[in-house]
Parts: structure tokens; sequence; C-alpha cells
């Protein structure tokens, strides 16, 4: 990466029409530059339509992620909704990368109550398939399990640095919001932003934290973590002192936000990089 970019989870709220080549030259004509697909509902991208945006992301120079549809569970208890778990992935990876995109981020699972040690192997085995699949394409997309917003989801940040020192091709999509519901409310000081980047670049290499694909917003926190998405300034994530982070680590990549008003709060963080 040659830069921390910043961009919007789909299409900017102002973008007219309301599509996805229209939302990435509106992205830069915010002055942003990344924007991630949002195949949460469906893998939406046509082969006719891929080209299109493709094009207009290269000539707007906004660098393009994606998020997989939430129906992943990679340890679900019947093989055939964990294999349509790992074709949706798969899928996802191949639209964002007809799209020219470089990232794809996904929920991996649910613990359904199951042993720990278990869970990950059922998700280590399944995305290794999904691994293969795209490695036998000539696909180079990055897939990148998110930080879990709840307890009850797989997805520590434990759990992810293990299987992407274990995977080549796999990387964390560290949810800054999730990662502060996760703990109930204790991550969103200077000193523990910091100890999750240390964290990464102990397991991953200084590279990691020069390829990174991150969520930020705000967040209401419930008895068991994430409960809804909030506005920045209607949350307690303390962004100023992420961002000082990102800056004090020398963080590359993109940093997709996910806050209801996504291209208001997206400026906001771009603002406090730069200083303005």
């Amino acid at each position: 990466m040659d830069k921390l970019r910043f961009g919007t989870a789909g299409i900017p709220l102002g973008t007219q029409p309301r599509n996805t080549v229209a939302g990435v030259r509106f992205v830069r004509q915010l002055g942003l530059d990344a924007m991630e697909l949002e195949f949460v509902q469906s893998v939406h991208i046509s082969a006719v339509k891929a080209p299109l945006v493709r094009a207009a992301a290269r000539e707007a120079d906004v660098l393009l992620t994606c998020h997989a549809p939430y129906y992943i569970n990679l340890n679900a208890r019947d093989p055939a909704t964990r294999q349509a778990s790992v074709d949706r992935l798969v899928n996802s990876a191949r639209a964002l990368a007809a799209c020219g995109g470089w990232s794809a981020c996904f929920h991996a699972g649910f613990y359904l109550g199951m042993e720990h040690a278990l869970v990950y192997q059922q998700v280590k085995e399944a995305l290794q398939l999904a691994l293969e699949t795209l490695r036998a394409e000539g696909l180079e997309i990055w897939l990148r399990p998110e930080i879990g917003g709840k307890t009850t989801s797989w997805g520590s940040l434990e759990e992810i640095l293990r299987i992407s020192q274990e995977l080549d091709g796999v990387l964390p999509c560290i949810d800054w919001a999730h990662l502060h519901a996760r703990s109930l409310g204790k991550h969103h000081s200077y000193e523990a932003f910091c100890g999750t980047l240390e964290a990464m670049e102990k397991a991953l290499g200084k590279e990691a934290l020069q390829n990174l694909h991150c969520h930020v917003e705000g967040i209401e926190i419930g008895p068991t973590g994430e409960r809804s998405h909030k506005n920045l300034a209607d949350a307690d994530l303390h962004e100023g002192e992420l961002i000082r982070a990102f800056r004090d680590f020398g963080c590359r990549g993109a940093i997709i936000c996910e806050s209801p008003n996504i291209e208001a709060d997206a400026l906001h963080l771009q603002r406090l990089y730069r200083g303005a």
C-alpha cells in the first residue's frame, strides 16, 4: 500500500444516481480514496458491470475492498451450509477481483456453544478450501476474517492473528468498534490501540501494518458486545487516539467507515489523520 486511505462502506449517501460506478466517482469528488463494495445481502456486481467499476476506480484512484455476505458461517453444523458459506466467500472475491479490488472481509461465523478449539479448526478448514479455489483460478485477493463484535461470534484478535499466521493469503480485518464492543467497552484508549497494532506486528510482521484493512465506526454496546453502529460523535471510541496510533505506527492500507453517516465520518477520520 502506498499510504493510509479513507473511504466508505458502500456507496456514499449523497451519490446520484445510486449505483456503484457513480459511488466510486463521488468518493473521489469528496476527496476520499477508498470504497467498500457491500455484498452483505448478495454479490450484486455482474460480469457486464464489473469492468465499468474497475475503469472508474482506476481513473479515480479509489482503492476497492468488499464485505462478503452476512450469510456466512464457516462453523455451521450442516456441511451443506458450510459449503454454501465457502461459495459465498469465493464469489465475493471473484467479483471484487473483476472490479480490480484488493481485499475481501467477512464475518466467519459463531461458536454455537461448541469448544473454541473445534470451531477454530472448522473455520480454518473452510477458509483453506476457499483459498485453494481462488488460487486455482489465479485470483490474488486477500481474505480477511473480521473481529467479531459479540462474544458469541468467532473472531477474537488472538484467533484472527493465529489463522493469519497459519494460512497464506489471510490477514485480519480489524474492526476497531467491534474490538471495543467485544471487550465490553474497554478497548478505546491510545494504549489499547497501540497494543493491538503491536500484537499484529509481532505476529505478522511490520508488513501487516502497511497492508491494513480496517473498519471504524461508533458503536452501542450491550451485555454480549455489539448492539448497533452509531455515528462517531454519538459514541466513545476515541477515534482521535486511534488515528494517533495509526500515525505513530506508520500504518498504510484502507480505513473503511461503517458509521450510519458513512461519508461524513470517513472525512472526519481523514481530517484527523491529516491534522486538519
